[in-house]
């Protein structure tokens, strides 16, 4: 059986990432290596076995450029509406809720799309149907 078990960014400031995860999503760090060049902190969701790993390089002097190939990582939530509101309260680059629907009007996703704060791309799903 294969199953997925974390995704890796890469962040600037260490500190400031954990921190964004834990406020905006409820992560927690579960694991922390430390080497001498870099540090990985492992971040999981309660609710889950997924994990974020952030890959911090100490000796970078400058943001990464995030380039056009990343997408983004995706978050169901119980109550849009509401974590809308409490993420746009808190953190910039909150973007409008919007409806994905099929051709007869059928309502198939509400989400809205924010950044952590190396500039990642986060969707943030109202629960039901296949984003459970």
């Amino acid at each position: 059986m294969t199953k997925p078990i974390h995704m890796m960014v890469r962040v600037f400031d260490l500190e400031k990432s954990i921190d964004f995860y834990r406020r905006a999503f409820g992560m927690e760090e579960v694991h922390r290596l430390t080497f001498d060049d870099f540090a990985l902190v492992y971040l999981r969701h309660p609710e889950s076995a997924f994990e974020l790993e952030l890959t911090w390089n100490k000796s970078r002097k400058d943001p990464y450029a995030l380039g056009d190939g990343y997408g983004h990582i995706a978050f169901s939530v119980d109550d849009l509406a509401a974590t809308h509101a409490r993420l746009r309260a808190a953190f910039p680059h909150v973007q409008d809720i919007k409806e994905l629907k099929t051709k007869d009007g059928r309502a198939l996703a509400r989400f809205f799309f924010t950044q952590d704060p190396d500039g990642y791309k986060i969707e943030v799903l109202q629960r039901g149907g296949h984003y459970q």
